[in-house]
């Protein structure tokens, strides 16, 4: 079964509504062209509001313009990209690390940690490298690379500090994975493959548990479980994102393949409720601890699930795709174009606030899936 009509109409009104709503939105509303970077959120009143600015939106969003020049915006994409890398690069320490303000002593705004920022800054230099067409964007990236090299842990991946025992999470390896692929995707230098290849195999021998195909958000010493029960909790959108990267990752194999489509398989069938939206998290046993939904969730399953269903022809993995387009769809339909909303109740009912600048990364890599495997 190729992909039903239902997904090709899904995904042509998604990439309709990213080029003509949102990216020239987010670029007249969202770039913060007085004092730099873009801002946080947009109220539904199309205004942006003022909160703290984080690094890692204005990199993220330096990829997203890049992404939609490939899918072919016509809008003016070079300067957003250009806006957002400048702003990023502005951000570097004395130390060669990036926060939010450039100062050792920073702290995350979040309480994301360092090494966070750090994956998201590689993948603004490689999206501006890709587009903007300057090798410069090279040397800053790999001067990054080997400071982080600090944070790594001696069974792979990276810390959230130099020497720092616990604790370990998935997360920003999940990051830096999908940077090193992306720099290994535009570059010669095969430092950026090797990085890739290495947190694969932490994903597949230390983070995956082998008997249940999942994979946890926390770890204790040296990868191992963490000691507390409620430290050991799964977000699906996790298990999707952490399929698509790799079932993306072109040095893999049938390993990663296999493994990757456990990670889909497990979060299908524990992960979304009768309304087909994907919850937010499930404890150990994989049971529902949270029932609410978020908007990133249905754009990972969005991906995931279009990758797969590519690789394998499974019909149910296609009509899984459909059903997160709709889902993702009932997120953006809000009272202004090119916004969305990014929390939804348990109730059912959307969270009505200003939309976060950081989703329109997720967003914009479902519709990259989409056109590259539905709309090509």
């Amino acid at each position: 079964m190729s992909a039903p009509p239902d997904l090709v109409s899904a995904a042509t009104r998604l990439k309709r509504w990213l080029f003509r709503h949102a990216l020239p939105l987010w670029w007249e509303r969202g770039a913060d062209l007085r004092h730099g970077g873009f801002f946080e959120r947009i109220g539904m009143d199309g205004q942006p509001t003022h909160a703290p600015k984080r690094l890692r939106v204005s990199a993220r969003q330096a990829h997203v313009y890049a992404l939609g020049a490939r899918l072919g915006w016509d809008g003016p994409a070079d300067a957003a990209c250009r806006h957002a890398i400048d702003y990023v690069l502005a951000r570097r320490g004395d130390d060669g690390l990036y926060r939010n303000e450039a100062s050792p002593d920073a702290a995350p705004l979040d309480g994301m940690g360092l090494i966070y920022d750090q994956a998201f800054v590689l993948l603004a230099l490689a999206a501006a490298r890709s587009q903007l067409g300057h090798p410069g964007f090279e040397a800053p990236a790999l001067a990054l690379q080997q400071c982080i090299a600090d944070f790594a842990h001696r069974l792979g991946g990276y810390g959230e500090a130099p020497g720092l025992a616990e604790p370990l999470f998935a997360n920003p390896n999940m990051h830096l994975f999908e940077s090193f692929q992306g720099w290994s995707a535009i570059s010669t230098d095969p430092s950026w493959r090797d990085l890739a290849a290495m947190e694969a195999k932490l994903a597949m021998d230390r983070l995956i548990k082998p008997a249940a195909g999942t994979l946890g958000e926390r770890f204790g010493p040296d990868w191992a479980p963490p000691a507390a029960s409620a430290d050991r909790f799964v977000w699906p959108g996790h298990l999707y994102e952490w399929g698509w990267l790799l079932l993306d990752w072109k040095d893999g194999g049938s390993a990663s393949q296999a493994a990757a489509l456990r990670l889909i398989e497990v979060a299908e069938r524990t992960g979304v409720d009768a309304a087909g939206m994907t919850i937010f998290a499930l404890d150990e046993h994989l049971a529902p601890t949270d029932r609410g939904t978020r908007l990133w969730s249905q754009t990972e399953r969005v991906r995931a699930c279009t990758r797969a269903a590519a690789a394998t022809e499974d019909d149910a993995l296609w009509l899984a795709a459909l059903e997160a387009c709709h889902a993702l769809e009932a997120f953006l339909a809000v009272p202004r174009e090119g916004l969305w909303w990014d929390w939804r109740e348990r109730t059912g009912e959307f969270r009505e606030e200003a939309s976060p600048g950081s989703s329109l990364y997720h967003i914009a890599g479902a519709i990259a899936e989409l056109d590259r495997t539905v709309l090509a």
